[in-house]
């Protein structure tokens, strides 16, 4: 069944957007309005700059401007001012409201810190971008791998020092080690994609357990201490929600053998960080490559920031040239389905938040 509203559907570019990939939303469908005011969004400082230049002020007019275009629409390309407070102005305010595209993997968090109350998240849909940052980051997680396998960091350590040690130190093999990803999803799965080309056997968990081609084996989250028994890495690509708040604890590390490779391409909500810097003292985990973290931007007296054996990833894991572009796509297929009153992928759970 056709949805209704297609002939009066209004887009409305709500985040720094390149203006060929907003014409390439324009031509899904001659039915769609798409309101683009450049002049009114933030400059990108770089690729993928979905906040755009902090320093960016709009006039008092042009703020009017702004929100008054985002009245206009039913569906948002990007959070207002790419923040929780945006869409809840927005939400509020705009009673046309039925769909927003996130720019984000996990828009769950922003969601919920938007303060909505239950009977308003409910009268709009909040899709992400799940699965166009899979590819990113699941190469991020590969280099988390090698270096905890290569050794770079003490590598580093030696080339800063000048020091041209006297025993030769061997490496770890990739091939033939075993890695489990917990979030067996698209990044999870783009991951072990990756891992076992480079002849890794990989297991893993997912909510809902069920068997994946060349996956060794699937858990659930009860299932992990068991998995992490003969693991040599481990890859976490699960999103911040209730039911992963710290999963990684002193009993889940302690579960690993000593010296694995961890690596936190996920939300850093899932990992109690006191207990991975345990972890990290001795000996269980042997490196930690991580790009998110429980406090975001890393609190500058966080000892992880000096500890030898972890590299700190300032949340850029995901971004890449092509991410506009592969957002904006998504968003016109994404856009097709709601014209046809299709069931929208990717939807946020407004009671989970996930």
């Amino acid at each position: 069944m056709m949805n209704t509203m297609t002939t009066l559907t209004t887009v409305a570019i709500a985040v720094p957007l390149e203006a060929e990939l907003v014409e390439r939303i324009r031509a899904v469908d001659p039915s769609v309005t798409v309101l683009y005011e450049p002049e009114l969004l933030p400059p990108e400082r770089f690729p993928a700059d979905h906040s755009g230049d902090p320093d960016f002020k709009r006039t008092p007019a042009q703020e009017e401007q702004y929100w008054a275009m985002l009245n206009k629409a039913q569906v948002l390309y990007g959070l207002p001012n790419e923040s929780p407070a945006g869409l809840a102005r927005i939400a509020l305010e705009n009673p046309r409201l039925q769909w927003v595209q996130a720019m984000a993997a996990g828009a769950g968090g922003a969601l919920k810190a938007s303060g909505l109350d239950q009977e308003t998240l409910l009268k709009f849909k909040v899709t992400t971008s799940a699965g166009v940052h899979a590819l990113p980051l699941a190469e991020f997680a590969a280099l988390g791998i090698l270096n905890g396998f290569k050794r770079s960091a003490e590598l580093a350590q030696d080339q800063a020092a000048k020091v041209w040690p006297e025993l030769r130190t061997p490496t770890r093999l990739v091939s033939g080690s075993t890695l489990v990803v917990t979030g067996l999803g698209e990044i999870g799965l783009e991951t072990a994609r990756i891992a076992r080309a480079l002849g890794m056997t990989v297991s893993g968990t997912k909510r809902n357990v069920e068997p994946i081609e060349g996956i060794e084996q699937v858990a659930g989250n009860n299932g992990l201490p068991g998995l992490l028994a003969t693991a040599d890495a481990v890859v976490n690509t699960l999103p911040g929600t209730p039911y992963t708040e710290k999963l990684f604890n002193r009993e889940v590390f302690a579960a690993m053998k000593p010296g694995t490779v961890f690596v936190n391409v996920g939300r850093g909500t899932v990992v109690d960080e006191d207990a991975l810097l345990e972890a990290l003292d001795n000996g269980q985990v042997s490196y930690a490559c991580l790009d998110v973290f429980a406090v975001e931007p890393l609190p500058r007296d966080s000892p992880l920031w000096n500890h030898p054996k972890v590299m700190v990833s300032p949340h850029t894991s995901a971004l890449s040239a092509a991410e506009n572009r592969l957002i904006a796509d998504r968003f016109c297929s994404n856009l097709r389905t709601f014209l046809n009153g299709g069931d929208l992928p990717h939807l946020v759970d407004p009671v989970h938040f996930y």
